[in-house]
């Protein structure tokens, strides 16, 4: 059987996890269709979940269409949880995009096309919701085309919008405006089908248009619309169609080499981890060790499947074997984490990791136990959550005896809040929310400590240059010397202190998009006496270059200098026409950039950037400034350099900007470990 990995991406609340519903009822797998309001749908099992009544963790369900087994998975709508999301991206087939018929297209709709579009992931779009007042038709096709994609094509009417009789016909080969749109779209992407269609006086044969939307659609140039209720059940069944014709199954090389990809992680009711896992090729089987990797890593785990699970039919199998193109739960993977590689990358899509297409957290926040016994308890709790969700970022500041996490809005931490006293027992509260900011050299710094020479007190030569990188790239280590200049566990030794120490830059925050050059290297070899006793006074180990290196790489940094950059958002308000002189002085003293406002119709939109620290206010400021009437949206955009004097981040490392303080803990640390 042929299987679709098929995912549900939706602005929140536009309806996402009621279509799964409705989907699943259509295909026979449940009785009758669940309600978020109610908590009774087959996705969202967490209390959470149940109790908010948004979907927070991606969640996995199957059912069968035409001979196809699909894998559908819900994912989060909330701008919040978008990591669960940028997880799911790359072990997908294809996609269905859900937008209100109401609201349109919103800012998380906009971020979530371009990613799927940057990925080229076939995509759907259900315009849900016809049977709410204030639906509309040719206005959402019109925004579809005009800030999602031109290449969009609306499959059928709708009839009866905002009643609970709404309903849709699907367009046929009679509907000639249909047939002369489809043509134009298609024809924009093939010269063949366009050399047919001006050289045929009759038009290219409707059965050869279906064909090319096909194949179209499954190359991720076109995208077809479908509208419907997932609530009331209409259009549901053409969408149906839809995935079955339009989007592509997965070609099944389970006697290829294994390869699979680990989305999600859970932990069972003992706290064994759970793997959710996709296979591209080959086929993994219980009692057999796996190899297990993480992007960028060289080192390779090994774990063995003590058990299998594969999703069926409405519900997870239990099982032998989990072959490609299917996705099954693995357990016994004791070191398995979130984005490990299964085996090789053969039969896997030639795409970059899906987390690189959304912003990572731009918050930053300091969660403290209410009771202080509870402070060995919350490390251990959040290194769980930390393994289910690695963009929570924690930092642990062992100088205050304060954790620091990372988050993507206010919902999140109130989601942790409550998993922390409902799962682990842990009743915490959190500081106020500040903004995490980037630092990128200014210049070029270089700076050399040598052996044996004051003031350096540890047994390594180490010589390391800072330069500016391309914005984007993050950091990479180079090497002047020669590898084999000394052991090469030293060199090691220094490559992943110069990583470790630009999480904290001159003024506190993590240092990005520059090139260190280690330029200058040395040690003194294993000196032992006649006795063969080892002497470390007289030799240099892993310690004295991860010791020295924060030294030389804060020098050249500093030489260097650095930018910081704060996070900015994309928004777009939409307020009454008249509101817009009050808003402007507003703007300004936010710091925001505007663009010049278009008004139509009584209603002005401005749009423009403003800094992610600010946002909130905008939010809270916009109502009492528009009567009510003002709907903003905001989105991640990039960082930008801070005006006026950087903010700084206090560290948690042992200062290597203050040699002496530096020293003294750091030799303190080295004599007290003798």
């Amino acid at each position: 059987m042929h299987t679709l990995n098929l995912g549900i991406l939706a602005h929140v609340d536009a309806g996402k996890t009621s279509l799964t519903e409705r989907l699943l009822h259509t295909a026979g797998v449940i009785d009758a269709v669940g309600s978020v309001d109610d908590g009774s749908t087959q996705t969202d099992t967490l209390a959470l979940e149940r109790q908010r009544g948004i979907t927070i963790k991606s969640a996995v369900v199957s059912f069968a269409v035409d001979g196809v087994t699909v894998n559908l998975i819900d994912t989060p709508g909330h701008p919040d949880f978008i990591a669960e999301v940028e997880r799911v991206l790359g072990v997908l087939d294809g996609a269905v995009l859900v937008v209100s018929a109401v609201e349109g297209v919103q800012a998380q709709t906009r971020i979530l096309m371009r990613a799927l579009r940057r990925l080229r992931i076939p995509t759907l779009v259900f315009v849900n919701k016809t049977d709410r007042a204030g639906a509309r038709y040719e206005g959402v096709l019109a925004d579809l085309a005009r800030r999602l994609s031109p290449a969009v094509v609306a499959m059928g009417t709708a009839e009866g919008l905002g009643t609970r009789e709404a309903c849709t016909r699907p367009f046929t080969a009679g509907d000639p405006a249909f047939v002369t749109a489809l043509t134009d779209l298609l024809t924009t992407h093939d010269d063949e089908l366009l050399a047919a269609y001006v050289e045929g006086g009759a038009g290219v044969p409707y059965g050869r248009l279906r064909e090319r939307l096909a194949r179209q659609t499954r190359q991720a140039l076109v995208h077809p619309v479908y509208f419907g209720s997932a609530v009331t059940g209409a259009g549901v069944a053409e969408l149906t169609a839809g995935i079955a014709e339009f989007l592509p199954v997965t070609d099944q090389d389970t006697a290829g080499p294994a390869s699979g990809t680990v989305f999600k992680v859970e932990r069972g009711p003992a706290g064994e981890k759970i793997a959710y896992a996709r296979m591209f090729s080959g086929t993994v089987r219980t009692r057999e060790r796996v190899r297990l990797r993480g992007d960028g890593e060289q080192e390779v785990r090994e774990g063995k499947i003590s058990a299998i699970t594969v999703f069926d039919h409405g519900t997870d199998v239990r099982g032998t074997v989990l072959p490609a193109g299917r996705i099954g739960r693995l357990r016994g993977l004791h070191a398995v984490r979130i984005g490990d590689r299964i085996g090789d990358r053969a039969g896997e899509p030639a795409t970059e990791p899906a987390r690189a297409h959304f912003a990572p957290p731009t918050l930053e926040t300091v969660v403290t136990p209410c009771r202080r016994q509870d402070r060995g308890a919350l490390h251990i709790a959040l290194g769980h959550l930390a393994e289910q969700d690695p963009l929570i970022g924690v930092r642990r500041d062992d100088l205050r005896q304060e954790v620091s996490l990372s988050l993507y809005g206010e919902v999140q931490k109130e989601v942790i809040q409550a998993t922390l006293a409902d799962e682990y027992g842990i009743e915490v509260g959190f500081r106020e929310t500040t903004t995490i900011c980037l630092e990128r050299p200014a210049a070029t710094g270089s700076a050399v400590e040598f052996i044996d020479t004051d003031p350096n007190p540890f047994l390594a030569t180490v010589g390391l240059r800072v330069e500016p990188a391309a914005f984007g790239s993050g950091v990479e280590f180079r090497r002047e010397v020669e590898l084999g200049s000394m052991p090469y566990a030293l060199m090691r030794a220094v490559e992943e202190t110069v990583v470790e120490t630009l999480g904290q830059g001159i003024h506190g925050w993590q240092v990005t998009d520059c090139t260190v050059t280690m330029t200058h290297s040395g040690y003194w070899p294993r000196q032992s006496h006649s006795h063969a006793v080892f002497d470390k006074s007289m030799s240099s180990t892993a310690g004295d270059f991860r010791h020295l290196t924060p030294l030389v790489l804060m020098d050249a940094l500093r030489r260097a200098g650095t930018t910081v950059y704060e996070p900015m958002h994309r928004f777009r308000a939409e307020i009454p026409a008249d509101s817009l002189g009050p808003l402007v002085p507003v703007l300004v003293r936010l710091r925001a950039v505007p663009g010049p406002p278009e008004t139509r119709d009584g209603v002005c939109v401005v749009e423009g950037v403003v800094p992610a620290a600010r946002v909130h206010e905008l939010q809270q400021l916009l109502p009492g400034m528009t009567r009510g009437e003002g709907v903003l949206e905001s989105a991640f955009e990039d960082y930008r350099p801070v005006d006026g004097p950087a903010p700084h981040r206090p560290r948690t490392d042992r200062d290597p900007l203050n040699r002496k303080e530096y020293l003294l803990r750091t030799l303190r640390r080295v004599d007290g470990g003798r």
